[in-house]
């Protein structure tokens, strides 16, 4: 029986009436032009409910459709299921007539590793990643959870481990730090999880430099680009004249904003450039004290003063 509801495809039109609202045959699944009759498309998908329902009973669920996408790093695809007819269930109404319940069926590792894809997109979304970074993450998990190497170390531990090292495959790296502070395990944890991981699935991941961290910090303190460009230009000169030997990128990164800021007009204070990088005042102001006695060397030559390099705090 054809539908009462016409609409006009992009795709298909009659090629006698090609102005004409095409009909939509719901049960034998063809298009027809309602002026000639002629059969335009056959064998058209039907996207109404798949079921309908009688009950007067209103419910949270939607049940035009039958579940959730497919997720293909999970075993079946999350299709399993089972009817619940078994004795000693509550297999009747309250009418007294049969009554059967489609259950999905997840064994214990599926579950573990839904609770963990769970945990992996909720930290993505509290650190504004894509989709895709919480993808390769939850790959990652999958192939340490299949691998079985790392009994004993939580799945807590296991994912924020997997993120970190989904962020630095992406080029889009996150500290430890800033991992740490959306889930529920140490740094140190995560850490040691982190090069675990490494060694078991036998893959590496690029150095970190700098540079990787410096235009988030930057834009997340307000400062302008030509600051951004000084600091970046400061943390490679410092790193090249080895003037801050040992001490890791995100500090010598912290280090160097604080020095091009204080140079220009937009001053921030080490406790400011604390709060965003995560990297203590103490910290940046060791790493600022090995650079200053050269800093005539560190800034790049177009460099807009706003404050002399004499002027500059010595700490």
């Amino acid at each position: 029986m054809a539908s009462t509801s016409r609409a006009r495809t992009a795709n298909l039109s009659c090629p006698e009436h090609p102005d004409a609202y095409l009909i939509e045959d719901y049960h034998a699944g063809d298009m027809i032009c309602p002026e000639c009759g002629l059969v335009v498309g056959d064998r058209v998908v039907d996207v109404g409910s798949e079921w309908r329902t009688f009950s007067n009973e209103k419910s949270t669920k939607d049940n035009s459709r039958v579940g959730a996408a497919e997720n293909p790093l999970l075993e079946g695809g999350e299709l399993s299921t089972m009817i619940a007819t078994g004795p000693g269930m509550d297999c009747r109404d309250e009418f007294g007539k049969p009554m059967y319940r489609n259950r999905r069926t997840l064994n214990s590792s599926d579950r573990a590793l839904l609770n963990a894809f769970h945990e992996i997109t909720q930290m993505a979304d509290r650190l504004n990643l894509p989709k895709m970074i919480a993808d390769r993450a939850s790959t990652l998990f999958k192939q340490v959870h299949e691998g079985k190497t790392l009994k004993g170390r939580s799945n807590d531990a296991i994912a924020s481990a997997c993120m970190y090292i989904a962020c630095r495959q992406e080029s889009v790296p996150r500290t430890f730090k800033e991992i740490c502070a959306v889930s529920k395990i140490s740094k140190k944890e995560i850490g040691r999880v982190f090069k675990l991981i490494l060694k078991t699935l036998e893959t590496n991941v690029e150095v970190i430099t700098t540079g990787d961290f410096m235009s988030r910090f930057c834009s997340n303190l307000g400062l302008p680009l030509s600051v951004q460009k000084a600091a970046t230009h400061i943390a490679r000169k410092a790193v090249e004249l080895d003037l801050v030997p040992g001490r890791s990128p995100i500090s010598v990164a912290a280090a160097a904003i604080y020095m091009a800021s204080q140079a220009s007009d937009d001053k921030k204070t080490q406790r400011e450039i604390g709060e965003i990088t995560g990297v203590a005042e103490v910290t940046i102001r060791q790493s600022y004290k090995s650079m200053y006695p050269r800093a005539q060397e560190l800034f790049p030559a177009d460099f807009k003063f706003a404050t002399a390099i004499e002027n500059l705090p010595t700490q």
